[in-house]
C-alpha cells in the first residue's frame, strides 16, 4: 500500500474519533444543563411554596387575634381546619398554665390561666412525595377583660 493511501485512511480515522468524541463531549454537556435547569425549578418552586405558607401562617395568626377582639370566647372554642390551594391551615387554641409563686407560664404542673390560650397555627402541603410542614405557636391573651 502506497505511503499516502496509509496516511489519508489513518487520518480518516482519526477524524470519526474526534467526531465521537466532540459529539460525546456536547451530549454531557447538554444532559448536565438539562439537570441544572430541572433541579432549579424545582427549588423555585420550593421556595414560592415555603413564602406561601408564611403568609398562610401570619394570616392564621391574624384571624386568631381577630377572634379575640371579638369575643374571648372564639378564641377558647378554637380549633378550625381549612384548605387553601395545595396547603392545608390548622389553627387549635390550648389551655396555659402559670407557677403560682412566680406567675410564669408552665408547661407542667401550676394553676390553669383561663385568659391566656396558646394559639399553634400549622401549615402543611405535599412537596415531591413528602409532607412539609410550618409551625407557627404563640400566646394570646384576653386583653379585654
Amino acid at each position: 500500500m502506497p505511503k499516502e493511501k496509509l496516511q489519508k485512511k489513518f487520518t480518516t480515522g482519526f477524524m470519526v474519533i474526534e467526531v465521537l468524541i466532540a459529539s460525546s463531549i456536547i451530549t454531557v454537556s447538554i444532559l448536565a444543563a438539562m439537570a441544572v435547569a430541572q433541579k432549579s425549578v424545582y427549588v423555585s418552586r420550593q421556595a414560592f411554596h415555603v413564602s406561601q405558607a408564611a403568609f398562610l401562617l401570619e394570616e392564621g395568626a391574624e384571624n386568631a387575634r381577630i377572634a379575640r377582639d371579638n369575643a374571648w370566647s372564639n378564641v377558647t372554642a378554637l380549633n378550625s381546619s381549612e384548605t387553601v390551594g395545595i396547603f392545608t391551615r390548622t389553627a387549635v387554641a390550648s389551655s396555659v398554665n402559670r407557677d403560682n409563686a412566680t406567675k410564669d407560664i408552665v408547661t407542667s404542673g401550676g394553676t390553669s390561666d383561663a385568659g391566656t390560650k396558646l394559639i399553634t397555627v400549622t401549615v402543611s402541603w405535599k412537596e415531591g412525595g413528602t409532607t412539609v410542614t410550618k409551625t407557627l405557636q404563640f400566646y394570646l391573651t384576653d386583653v379585654f377583660s
